[in-house]
């Protein structure tokens, strides 16, 4: 816990006018972090009066309808537990494993209370940059996997915890066979540079085999290559998993833009994806995952628990949701368990 008002108190005793120097100072340094951060390509959005209590430093891999979500829902509950009494000094990395590691180098030397790391290369560089500071991941699928943690059992230890946004990947390719059944070639498409985002597909392709349907790879290094990538799958393929992948979730117009015209309908990983080109998902609330790890750093930061020794919860509930437009547009006929996602 940063101690800005003991200090400037016992400065004062000391000498009234270095007490003026030190608080000016202190500020200055946080200030010069974020726009050394802030050159890097990322936006800073620092809330509070500069008097909090806590700070708590956010690194967002990217932004997108998930993870703003899951960020908000975290901001919420600390500022229902703390008021003005947290600080956030928020920052965005513009999905740049490189940027999340200046972010992170700025929340070290600024000394915050604790980091949200949103997203796996963000909680990758979190890891990297401090072992004292209580991290916390949200919009992570599986921690163990991230963090190269040989059988993982639930609790990283250490400084790290947090919450996973992983859905049951078994249940999600067995949506593919109850609304497609004439499908039987399935493209996997992911980012390579997510670890998260292979370990889904690994998981799902093993799930669809045992069902009798043939599956192909479809990895694309990053935005540059997607079209290229996504046009081969939808020449060659009945039907395209998407799993819970950054890259994808920030480029769903190129997908939607060749994938749709062309009859192939996509099986998403969330509903964010699903919104903009795909037909269904097992989704959770994203929002209700980051307020989740809102209420893990409200008792980190109380001294209710200490974070090496919390597990990484998962969310409570998954809802089988579709879009309306999509399924009409390539004739999918839905069942009545499936819940039509807002517009």
């Amino acid at each position: 816990m940063k101690k800005k008002l003991v200090a400037m108190m016992l400065t004062a005793a000391m000498a009234l006018g270095l007490a003026a120097c030190g608080s000016a100072g202190g500020q200055g340094s946080q200030n010069n972090s974020s726009a050394e951060a802030g050159s890097s390509g990322e936006t800073a959005d620092n809330e509070g009066s500069g008097d909090a209590k806590y700070v708590v430093g956010i690194c967002q891999l990217v932004q997108h309808e998930a993870l703003d979500a899951a960020t908000e829902g975290f901001k919420d509950a600390l500022k229902e537990e703390f008021g003005d009494q947290v600080e956030f000094d928020e920052q965005n990395a513009q999905n740049d494993s490189n940027t999340c590691s200046t972010i992170i180098n700025s929340f070290v030397s600024s000394d915050v209370d604790l980091i949200l790391a949103n997203a796996t290369a963000s909680l990758q560089a979190a890891a990297a940059g401090t072992d004292t500071i209580p991290i916390l991941g949200t919009s992570v699928t599986e921690y163990g996997v991230a963090l190269q943690i040989d059988n993982f059992d639930g609790t990283v230890g250490g400084n790290i915890s947090g919450t996973s946004d992983l859905a049951p990947l078994d249940e999600q390719a067995a949506m593919l066979q109850e609304l497609l059944p004439d499908a039987e070639n399935i493209g996997l498409l992911y980012c390579s540079a997510e670890p998260n985002s292979q370990y889904q597909v690994d998981t799902v392709k093993e799930s669809l085999e045992e069902m009798g349907y043939t599956c192909e790879y479809y990895a694309f290094s990053d935005s540059n290559d997607l079209s290229s990538v996504v046009t081969s799958a939808a020449q060659e393929c009945d039907a395209i998993y998407a799993p819970t992948d950054n890259t994808v979730a920030s480029n769903t117009g190129i997908i939607d833009n060749i994938c749709l015209p062309a009859g192939v309908p996509v099986i998403a990983g969330e509903e964010g994806i699903c919104r903009d080109c795909g037909i269904a998902t097992l989704t959770i609330s994203y929002y209700d995952l980051g307020y989740t790890t809102g209420q893990m750093a409200v008792r980190i930061l109380n001294g209710e628990e200490d974070i090496s020794e919390m597990p990484i919860e998962y969310a409570p509930q998954f809802t089988k949701k579709y879009n309306a437009s999509h399924c009409d547009a390539l004739g999918i006929t839905v069942p009545d368990d499936y819940e039509a996602i807002e517009e």
